[in-house]
Parts: structure tokens; C-alpha cells; sequence
């Protein structure tokens, strides 16, 4: 009789332990941007991938356009568990109480993509990304987007063009006292509402890559763009810590090797999409481009300058004089 309960356990356990092992491990990877911009198709490429890297064992599952959660709710659910990877924009993480991030929307603090680059892939971007764990998320890579140019229904040529002007910025201080700075009424909104807010006159004006601008249609509200790359727009793709901490260490390994190869495929993609994106924008007709010259470009410096002074206490002098040494670097 005691042999007998045993075999039927067995018979009973068994089909379901192997139909759980056989299981995928499910990713639920959300953003909030179109299918069509840097991050998006980056994304994509992550799914892919992942799925080729583990045969099969993980499934990533991508939500674009914010079909899950929205800007402010998406760093909840993951760390409720609700989904397990996101991507938000580095502004984010100041709300979350990591505000050394609102170092990456300091104006003019990059000056190109290979001066950006030796801060995220070096030693300071790898320590940013370690403070995120006392958050209960894992910081796995810095994402290109591409640099921010305003936008509005008059020209903006000089900095006092901004001024009176209500513009839309993600929740971060010092995107706060940019606008400020400038005369502009800084207005913070979740990104998927920036369109029709542009289109009811609540918002006169936006800062976006020209990749956002044109997937989500901006060329139809916005009469004018100008090309001032003042400011940087990135992302870091994170993941939740205890789904993450809890994966089999050789699945782990083999994310880690598919983020690696859809991050430097993000940054191989950032500034050609922007560059697509800057010329749809001309064709449309909708929208009079300006490029700031270097005399212009200069004024907006001067005019945005007192912004990082301001925002040492926030941020932190000695990680903003560092990062100016990595940026300076021959």
C-alpha cells in the first residue's frame, strides 16, 4: 500500500513538474515610444536576440506606445513586479530618488555621441547604473535616443524666442530650470499626452529628438524645429532585481550577452534615425526647420551656462566636474 501512494504521487507530480520546466520564462519589456523610434526598434531587437540566445527558454514580450503603463507608471510596476524590464528615460530616475541621473539633462554637457559614450560604457556610467539596485531594479545598459532640439509655433533662433512660452518637459529639475532660464513656463507631462496637448494649444512647444517628434506626429502641430541639440535624451534599460536575481545563473548570462549586442545596435542606429527622422520632417512641409549657427548656438550656451551651477547640490559637483573631464578627454 506504502509503494503504491508513492507511484501514484509520482504519477500525479510528474507531468506537472515537466510541463513547468518546459515553460518559457516570460519578459514583459515596456515602453513608452513608438515601434518605429531608436528605443523601439531596439527593443525589438533585444527580443529577438534573447530568444535566440537561451533556444527558446526565455519569450520577451514587447508593449510600445505605452500599451501597458505610462511614463510615470511604469517604474511602479516593475518594481511591484507587474512587468519585468522597462527603458525610461535617465529623467525619470530623479523622481525615483536617484537624481544623479539628472546629470544626463544638463544643457550642453555632451557635445557629441563619443564624448556621451566614454561616460555610459566607462567606469562612471557602470556606477550609475549600481546605485540602481538600492531601488530594487537592475540597471543593465544605457540606450541611445539622440540629442534635443525645441520646437514650437514661432521661430526660436535666440534664447529670449522662448520666452512666455508654456513647454513641455519631463519630471526633472533641472529640465525645470532649463526652461526657466530661458523665460519658458515649464510644463511636466506623461510623453503620450504631449500631441494632443500641442494640438489644444495646453503646451506651445516641446524638446524631443527628431525621432520623437515625427513618430508621434509633432510635424502637424509644431510649426517650427529647431535643429539646437542642447540637450541629450537616453534611456536605461532596467529589469526588476528579484525576478532578475532569481533567473538560472546561464540564462542570466546569456541576457547579458543579447542586451550587450541590442545596445551597441542601438547606438549604431540612434543618429541614422534621427537623421531619417529630420528629413521627414522637412519633407512634410508642415514644419520650417532652423539650424542654430554658431553664433546663435553660442548664445543659447551663455543663456543655459548658470544651470549646471545651479544644480550641483541636486546632482552633485564632483560627478558633474568628472564626467566634464571624461567629455574633455583627448
Amino acid at each position: 500500500m506504502k509503494w503504491f501512494s508513492i507511484l501514484l504521487v509520482c504519477a500525479l507530480t510528474w507531468p506537472s513538474s515537466l510541463w513547468a520546466q518546459q515553460q518559457p520564462i516570460v519578459i514583459r519589456f515596456s515602453h513608452v515610444v513608438a515601434p518605429d523610434t531608436p528605443k523601439g526598434k531596439a527593443a525589438v531587437r533585444f527580443q529577438e536576440l534573447a530568444e535566440r540566445a537561451t533556444n527558446g527558454r526565455v519569450r520577451v514580450q514587447v508593449y510600445p506606445n505605452s500599451e501597458l503603463y505610462r511614463d510615470r507608471e511604469e517604474l511602479e510596476a516593475l518594481q511591484l513586479g507587474a512587468v519585468e524590464m522597462i527603458a525610461p528615460s535617465l529623467s525619470k530616475f530623479g523622481p525615483l530618488g536617484v537624481r544623479e541621473f539628472e546629470v544626463f539633462d544638463l544643457p550642453f554637457m555632451f557635445p557629441d555621441a563619443q564624448a556621451l559614450h566614454r561616460v555610459t560604457n566607462g567606469p562612471i556610467g557602470r556606477d550609475m547604473l549600481r546605485r540602481l539596485r538600492l531601488k530594487g531594479v537592475v540597471g543593465l545598459a544605457f540606450w541611445d535616443n539622440g540629442f534635443k532640439s525645441f520646437s514650437a509655433n514661432r521661430p526660436l533662433r535666440m534664447p529670449s524666442d522662448l520666452s512666455g512660452l508654456r513647454m513641455r518637459i519631463q519630471p526633472s529639475r533641472v529640465l525645470d530650470a532649463q526652461m526657466r532660464a530661458l523665460g519658458a513656463q515649464p510644463m511636466t507631462m506623461r510623453f503620450g499626452e504631449v500631441y494632443a496637448a500641442l494640438e489644444a494649444g495646453v503646451v506651445d512647444g516641446t524638446e524631443n529628438p527628431p525621432s520623437n517628434f515625427f513618430t508621434q506626429d509633432m510635424q502637424d502641430v509644431q510649426a517650427h524645429f529647431t535643429v539646437s541639440n542642447h540637450g541629450y535624451l537616453g534611456y536605461a534599460v532596467i529589469v526588476n532585481r528579484k525576478f532578475w536575481e532569481g533567473l538560472p545563473s546561464d540564462i542570466r548570462g546569456a541576457l547579458e550577452d543579447a542586451m550587450r549586442d541590442a545596445t551597441a545596435y542601438a547606438a549604431s542606429i540612434a543618429q541614422q534615425e534621427n537623421d531619417r527622422a529630420l528629413e521627414a520632417i522637412r519633407a512634410s512641409g508642415k514644419t520650417q526647420i532652423h539650424v542654430l549657427t554658431e553664433t546663435e548656438r553660442e548664445a543659447w550656451k551663455q543663456a543655459l551656462a548658470a544651470v549646471s551651477v545651479e544644480m550641483e547640490d541636486l546632482i552633485g559637483a564632483q560627478l558633474i566636474a568628472d564626467i566634464r573631464r571624461v567629455v574633455d578627454a583627448p
